[in-house]
């Protein structure tokens, strides 16, 4: 039996360096007057960086604007409550988010804030938004969680310390921003931790149970441009050929993740940011391996094909030989980066993975994962990657 399969990204997206200097003439396009800037006090701060920059392109452009940079890593529910009120007080018609997924989740939370009524929680799930959204668009300084082309809006509950995913078709931003100049120079760490996020998106993607050839075919480029510009966008910030094809490997993931959906280790790595607040790309990285060695017998090929895709060598080998190669590279990606190597380094609690194993599975990623294990399976992984 065929099926049937949807495929949305927004409608215009701008890449490459110097592509921010347009954003204030596309914001007039779609009506803007007045713009709520969505971003944190670090961007915020820094000298002629993404968020001077985007407001003066704006200004030039004739759009008053506002700035909300309350936004925290795994942006809170909390956060959002702050950016509507200064939306509505203010009175924009526009939400411009500028930053990485945090940024990008909070404009988007604020979005749906605005526009329906209740607590944001009863919203968790797919396609349960029934109102258009202000217009988004999203400035990109990070080349990892692809979030700038998605539909998923991640959001910590404060009061059960539970990360949920609302997804729809309105969270997508109408207009995206891949600018590698305003990548240029971010930390070491971060650079690792949201390059890894990347990958991830982009395997989980590539063996989904939802995957299909056009998801397939922008996994498969963004795992080989990230397998060979990782490391030197890692060891040299300033190096602007390796930000540039990151800010692409991050793009093509989110259009392949944003249709093709995820797996287990994005329903765990949500468990360990909403119980502990650990970095999103740090988790990631943590358990892809892990989880990948625990998905390899659902469709052991895909896994080969990773392999070669990072540079292994797999002449002669077999199928699951080849597929272990995946395996190995993903743990020494990981390595030559400075990943942290166990969840025990981390602080994470023993005690704890019954419970982020239970939620786990509940995680709207989980049911996308190519391999249907129980709660066992998911407390064997945490105890692997501890």
């Amino acid at each position: 039996m065929g099926r049937m399969y949807d495929y949305l990204v927004p409608s215009v997206n701008f890449m490459g360096p110097g592509c921010l200097k347009v954003i204030g003439e596309r914001a007039k396009m779609l009506g803007g007057e007045k713009v709520l800037i969505v971003t944190d006090k670090f961007l915020r701060n820094q000298e002629n960086g993404a968020v001077e920059q985007t407001i003066k392109y704006l200004t030039e452009a004739g759009l008053e604007v506002v700035i909300y940079d309350g936004t925290e890593p795994n942006p809170k529910d909390t956060n959002v409550a702050d950016g509507l009120k200064i939306f509505k007080n203010e009175n924009c018609d526009m939400i411009i988010t500028v930053g990485g997924g945090s940024s990008h989740d909070c404009g988007k939370g604020i979005g749906i804030a605005a526009t329906h009524e209740g607590d944001l929680y009863e919203y968790a799930g797919i396609e349960t938004l029934t109102n258009a959204l202000p217009p988004i668009l999203a400035v990109n300084t990070t080349a990892g969680t692809g979030s700038e082309v998605t539909r998923h809006c991640v959001v910590t509950n404060t009061k059960t310390k539970v990360k949920y995913v609302i997804v729809s078709w309105r969270n997508l931003p109408l207009v995206s921003f891949n600018d590698p100049e305003l990548m240029v120079g971010k930390p070491a760490g971060l650079t690792a931790a949201t390059g890894m996020d990347a990958l991830t998106h982009a395997v989980e993607a590539y063996v989904s149970k939802d995957a299909n050839p056009v998801t397939d075919a922008s996994a498969i480029q963004s795992i080989k441009l990230i397998s060979n510009n990782l490391r030197q966008a890692v060891a040299m910030g300033e190096n602007l050929e390796a930000r540039t094809n990151m800010a692409y490997a991050s793009l093509l993931a989110g259009m392949a993740f944003n249709n093709a959906n995820l797996g287990y280790v994005h329903a765990m790595a949500h468990q360990l940011g909403g119980l502990y607040d650990m970095p999103h790309g740090v988790a990631n990285a943590m358990l892809l391996p892990h989880v990948c060695k625990y998905n390899i017998i659902s469709n052991p090929q895909k896994f080969a094909d990773i392999a070669e895709f990072m540079g292994e060598n797999i002449d002669g080998l077999s199928v699951h030989e080849a597929a272990e190669k995946a395996i190995d590279a993903m743990f020494r990606l990981s390595k030559d980066i400075g990943i942290p190597t166990s969840l025990k380094e981390m602080g994470i609690k023993e005690e704890d993975f019954e419970y982020m194993a239970e939620m786990a599975l509940k995680d709207g990623n989980a049911f996308s994962n190519p391999r249907k294990g129980n709660k066992q399976d998911i407390i064997n992984i945490f105890k692997a990657a501890y």
